[in-house]
């Protein structure tokens, strides 16, 4: 297995669909995986030093956690499967341990947040993975924060609206499948640069 590190979020230059980039200890190789908007905020929070007023749903679960008298050891990014990722929280207790199924985001999301190790198969990460390139990733460094900052509501709609057609344009979920994998992309032709799938926040 290999442990990864959450490199940041991109923002997918052509669907504007985020993605979140976990990146090798070499530096030399990264996996996409491309989630919603909630998700993408979720991982921002965590990867934030920020403490908002307000417990968001991955503080609760890590509080209830610790209340439970469980710790999460890792995560682990075990298999792609129908185009998506499929990943296992390990938690031990005083009881033994055990494993729970879970959406890599959240899974992502919760271990930023208990300071847990993230991993993944070999095999995943050789099926997965993309060649970094530092230099372009410097150059679009803040394009999803940017995004984020300066888009209304009623304008996200609109843009996952327009990225996602088929989509409803409220209350629904987008056609890109949350956890996707790289080649689930909706259109081969929107797919990023693979170099540089967007503007990426360093982690």
């Amino acid at each position: 297995m290999v442990e990864m590190r959450v490199a940041g979020i991109a923002l997918d230059a052509a669907s504007r669909s985020p993605i979140v980039l976990l990146r090798d200890p070499s530096g030399r190789r990264q996996v996409p995986i491309w989630i919603d908007q909630a998700q993408a905020q979720n991982i921002l929070a965590g990867l934030s030093d920020d403490i908002p007023t307000r417990p968001l749903s991955h503080d609760l679960m890590a509080s209830l956690l610790e209340i439970g008298g469980l710790t999460l050891e890792r995560v682990i990014i075990h298999a792609i499967e129908d185009n998506t990722f499929r990943a296992v929280l390990k938690l031990s207790g005083a009881g033994g341990g055990s494993e729970l199924d879970a959406r890599p985001s959240d899974a992502i999301a919760l271990a930023l947040r208990t300071c847990s190790s993230i991993w993944m198969l070999e095999e995943v990460v050789a099926d997965a993975s993309i060649p970094v390139d530092a230099e372009a990733d410097a150059e679009d460094d803040a394009d999803f924060r940017r995004f984020l900052d300066a888009v209304s509501p009623a304008e996200l709609v609109r843009q996952i609206a327009k990225a996602h057609p088929e989509a409803p344009a409220e209350g629904g979920e987008a056609d890109v499948e949350p956890d996707a994998a790289p080649d689930a992309e909706p259109d081969a032709d929107s797919e990023a640069d693979p170099g540089s799938p967007g503007g990426t926040l360093p982690g």
